[in-house]
């Protein structure tokens, strides 16, 4: 038998950086923009893992539109087609998401 724990509602649970995809851009919501805490990121994708790295960088690279990069040459770069939202995983000394994007592909 599985028990699932029962969390009351005021128990603060610290909130995880999601990434949506959609057909032309790639969304962080709140969390994921604080930990990236850059208006510049770099994109590369991992073909053989489907994973899809967003670092910050300082200078150069994609601007984060308020909560948006438009990704629509990625995908087509990588011949990827991502529908949905992925938790990620934050890397602090990398300063990078990282998005398994395997269960969302078309």
């Amino acid at each position: 038998m599985a028990f699932e724990v029962y969390k009351p509602r005021g128990e603060k649970v610290e909130k995880a950086p999601i990434v949506s995809f959609s057909k032309s851009s790639i969304v962080l919501n709140n969390v994921s923009r604080e930990k990236l805490n850059s208006r510049h990121v770099e994109l590369a994708y991992d073909g053989e893992t489907k994973t899809v790295r967003i670092r910050a960088v300082d200078d150069g690279g994609m601007q984060i539109k308020k909560t948006k990069v438009f990704g629509k040459g990625f995908f087509k770069h990588f011949g990827i087609n991502p529908r949905g939202k992925c938790e990620a995983r934050f890397d602090e000394q990398e300063r990078a998401l990282y998005v398994d994007i395997s269960n969302i592909l078309n």
